[in-house]
């Protein structure tokens, strides 16, 4: 049988995209330019990502706050971005062409930016692989004193870190967006229309154990934040 921790380690990671480094084919960004978002990527990172870093230096000065940013140009990649860490702790923060290709403007560009940059900083790829171990743990004991077979077990322990994992998603995602708010902000950008980019989005509603939170209620995050800081 599998160590639970081999089963929840992969399981924690599983609701973001991951990778430890980026992928050989993806080429550095493109200049920057006043067209569409993939052109002008050089130049909204130029501005966010010193806001991203000196954001993280302050709120989490224990991490690694050395953020590495790209696109993957790689055909056939369905629209994401995501957050992750490499095998020394840096911060990797990647979008896929697609989804750039689908943004209207550098706010929207920005407020994705920082909201990848707000996970990182808010330690919640740590935070989500503690639950899931956690869940994976005591799911694992249930069904050992259930009876149950090493089968039995490791499939419970599987669930337990699926359901662990997902805890506390919603809230991760809510948090990040404020945070990400907050790093758009001070980089220049707009994040009320950044944010429009949930409007264009297919809404994940209120799940029971869903990843995202509805739309709506993560606009009026944004929008929420950006009363504080006005």
């Amino acid at each position: 049988m599998r160590p639970f921790f081999v089963i929840c380690a992969g399981l924690a990671l599983a609701a973001c995209t991951t990778v430890t480094s980026p992928p050989a084919t993806a080429p550095a960004p493109g200049n920057a330019s006043n067209a569409a978002p993939i052109n002008s990527f050089s130049a909204v990172v130029a501005r966010v990502e010193p806001v991203a870093e000196q954001v993280c230096r302050e709120r989490a000065p224990r991490l690694n706050c050395d953020f590495e940013i790209f696109v993957d140009r790689r055909a056939g990649l369905p629209a994401n971005a995501f957050q992750t860490v490499d095998r020394n702790g840096r911060p990797i923060i990647g979008f896929t062409a697609s989804l750039v290709a689908e943004l209207r403007n550098r706010d929207e560009l920005a407020f994705i930016l920082g909201h990848e940059a707000a996970h990182h900083i808010a330690g919640h790829l740590s935070r989500q692989r503690d639950t899931a171990l956690r869940g994976a743990l005591v799911a694992g004991i249930l069904a050992g004193i259930g009876g149950g077979n090493a089968g039995d077990v490791r499939s419970a322990q599987e669930v337990g870190a699926t359901v662990g994992a997902r805890v506390y998603s919603k809230e991760f995602e809510l948090e990040a967006d404020a945070l990400g708010t907050v790093i758009a902000y001070r980089a220049g950008f707009n994040p009320s229309i950044g944010a429009l980019f949930f409007t264009r989005i297919a809404d994940p509603g209120n799940q029971f154990l869903g990843t995202h939170p509805p739309n709506a209620q993560r606009i009026q995050t944004v929008q929420r934040t950006l009363e504080t800081l006005r």
